[in-house]
């Protein structure tokens, strides 16, 4: 157990305290002391970040908070900013040190990193928000990309958020029906799109896809190609403009980013329940700063002489969070490709020698690939020089113990001390964190080290009657946040009334005055400590290697073949072991399911999905069990393969068909060892 407060390096954290005894006059002695006011004064919080990082507003406003409701918060009504605004001021101060540094699977195989300085950045944001402008682009367009994680998907997506365009990214090894989900929802204009990308050391040519989403997408506008796979690609030929040329453009002027409104929307990312399409989750510009900020500099404790890198693909919401180190002033470290190397030669080195080519600082990544880096015996500091690395970062699935260990054991140790694991827990659903690191305080193996500022999160217990839940006290609960948060969702996309909203969040608990209570779908514990241990999901979503999935669209993947009858997947993710995901399925009478069938049906969920998604284990069963309206018992089948008692999960008079649940009952006997109880 240690701390990370070192004497030569001031920890952002120290600042921020110090600021609030300066300018309010206010003292903490302890980190939990100040997390309580954050809490419990959240007008006078958030207004005390808006004025630490000297955000700017070309319009006066009076507060921080003028609703404090879940949902519906009002926050800072009146203040004027811009995300990319907020960014791009860097461009002035940090000339020095630059704002991207990149590589792919080819250049670090030749040992090469390029870099962006800010000015550059600052310019092609610029250049490419006026070549949009010139296509039509308007306040509250949607511009969506089919882009990989390289320095032009930053730069098309900063330019999109200047001229208060939407902003939408899906990686592209997602399949057609994938993106198709998610885009025809919210009706873009311009998709921004890659012809192929790398991976693994394969090829892949996205152009036929494409051809896929334009069709799919009436709504569309203009196709903006950037030939990567094949750099002389003539984009004209695929009824496109070039990225490239697009950036060039000497006759017209760069666009500066315009003031929006706090909670102008800044973009639609998504996040998948158990039925139904994704949900198209709306944020704000002024809550992602905020809590931006809040998170990377205070907790993260960003700098600005920082390099930082957090391993993501853009289709998880890490991917912005990386982005958003920019608003910090902290250099961003972008890979993409493989953090496994080759498939026929795996590296689990590679990152490893990306950050020592890089010099970062900062890394991180989901928890599956440090896991993934024990197993294979990387011994990181043989790979290259890491001397410039002071923290790692683990988010995606609770991390194990023996991964802290391996970390501990395996990288250099900071001023004489095992280097610091910051581990986050957050979500994509409110692009935050509600547990997190701080330099200050104990670092104990298995647990995050406290609950953010202004995150008011506790476990609670079964709610009564009423949708009252009891704060737990260092027992496992659901994860609750009490308080609104301006990260919160604004709204789902073409959630007219806000139904699906409130269904996603707020059904299952109510405050002592019926208020509305976030909840997460994450089993979680307080230590007496004061940090927090993630047991896995609560809810029935598929989440792989840090990335959700619905159920449905993985059962749309599969029941699309004519032998499949019917199917249930449920993902064991739990207390930090690797994810064991198998898939049940109903075949017609008389088939059996054979390797020919798995083969395709794993090559159907590949291409529909994404490779993380695939199951690892594929059973043939006689029945799902169902509800007696119908639906599937994901839930039940997945807290009886995590060891609970049948009969607490199954009520056999209000199923359908019982008599499938002997199989599964079976089939937990048969697993029971290889996981802990709930």
């Amino acid at each position: 157990m240690h701390t990370h407060d070192s004497p030569s390096s001031e920890p952002q954290i120290r600042r921020y305290e110090r600021f609030l005894r300066e300018s309010r006059g206010l003292a903490f002695e302890r980190y939990e002391d100040l997390w309580q006011w954050s809490i419990t004064e959240l007008d006078a919080f958030w207004l005390s970040l808006w004025e630490f990082f000297e955000l700017r507003s070309t319009a006066p406003f009076e507060r921080a908070l003028l609703d404090d409701r879940m949902p519906g918060a009002r926050w800072f009504e009146g203040a004027t900013l811009n995300l990319a605004d907020q960014a791009l001021r860097h461009a002035q101060i940090s000339t020095e040190r630059p704002a991207i540094v990149w590589s792919t699977e080819a250049m670090l195989s030749r040992g090469e990193v390029a870099e962006l300085s800010w000015p550059e950045l600052r310019s092609q944001v610029g250049a490419f928000a006026a070549a949009l402008r010139a296509l039509g682009v308007q306040r509250g367009d949607r511009v969506v990309a089919y882009m990989p994680n390289i320095p032009q998907t930053a730069i098309a997506f900063l330019a999109a958020a200047s001229l208060g365009a939407v902003w939408s990214v899906c990686s592209p090894d997602m399949g057609a029906m994938a993106v198709l989900d998610r885009f025809r929802q919210i009706e873009p204009t311009v998709l921004v799109a890659v012809d192929g990308y790398v991976y693994g050391g394969q090829a892949v040519d996205r152009r036929a896809l494409l051809g896929e989403l334009r069709a799919g997408l009436p709504s569309l506008q203009q196709l903006v190609l950037l030939p990567w796979l094949d750099p002389q690609a003539d984009t004209t030929a695929f009824g496109a403009l070039n990225f490239n040329t697009l950036l060039s453009r000497k006759d017209l002027a760069p666009v500066a980013p315009e003031p929006l409104p706090f909670d102008h929307p800044l973009w639609i990312v998504y996040s998948s329940g158990t039925t139904g399409l994704p949900k198209p989750i709306v944020h704000g510009h002024g809550g992602i700063v905020l809590e931006a900020l809040k998170g990377g500099v205070l907790h993260n404790d960003l700098r600005p002489e920082d390099r930082f890198h957090w391993y993501s693909s853009t289709g998880w919401i890490m991917w912005n969070c990386q982005v958003n180190a920019l608003l910090g002033g902290t250099t961003i470290c972008l890979f993409d490709g493989s953090p496994g190397g080759p498939r026929e030669r795996p590296d689990w080195g590679t990152l490893w020698r990306f950050a020592a080519l890089a010099k970062v600082s900062w890394f991180g990544a989901g928890a599956a690939f440090y896991a993934s880096c024990l197993k294979a015996d990387v011994r990181p500091p043989e790979v290259g020089d890491l001397r410039a690395l002071r923290a790692v970062g683990a988010t995606g699935s609770p991390l194990a113990d023996e991964s802290y260990d391996w970390i501990w054991q395996r990288l250099p140790k900071v001023d004489g001390l095992p280097i610091w694991i910051a581990c986050i827990c957050g979500g994509t659903d409110f692009a935050g964190a509600f547990l997190a690191g701080l330099p200050t305080l104990p670092l104990r193996r298995g647990q995050m080290q406290c609950r953010c500022l202004g995150a008011a999160v506790y476990a609670y217990g079964e709610p009564d009657a009423n949708g009252r839940g009891q704060a737990l006290s260092d027992a496992v609960g659901e994860l609750v946040c009490t308080r609104p948060m301006p990260s919160m969702p604004l709204r789902f996309w073409g959630d007219a009334d806000g139904s699906r909203y409130r269904e996603s969040y707020f059904e299952m608990y109510r405050g002592p005055e019926g208020e509305g209570i976030w909840r997460h779908g994450d089993w979680l514990r307080i230590t007496p400590e004061g940090g927090a241990i993630i047991y896995g999901r609560s809810d029935a979503t598929i989440n792989r290697h840090g990335i959700r999935m619905g159920t449905a669209e993985l059962y749309r993947a599969v029941e699309k073949f004519p032998e499949v009858l019917d199917s249930l997947v449920v993902d064991l993710e739990y207390l930090g072991r690797d994810s064991y995901m198998p898939l049940f399925l109903v075949l017609r009478e008389g088939l059996t399911l054979d390797e020919a069938l798995t083969q395709r049906l794993r090559e159907a969920i590949r291409s529909a999905l994404s490779a993380r998604h695939l199951p690892n284990e594929i059973w043939q069963v006689a029945a799902i069990p169902r509800t007696l309206s119908g639906k599937k018992m994901e839930l039940p089948v997945k807290k009886l393969l995590l060891g609970a008692a049948p009969e607490t999960v199954f009520k056999r008079d209000a199923m359908a068909n019982a008599g499938c649940v002997d199989w599964f009952c079976d089939f937990a006997a048969r697993r029971r060892g290889s996981l802990p109880p709930i």
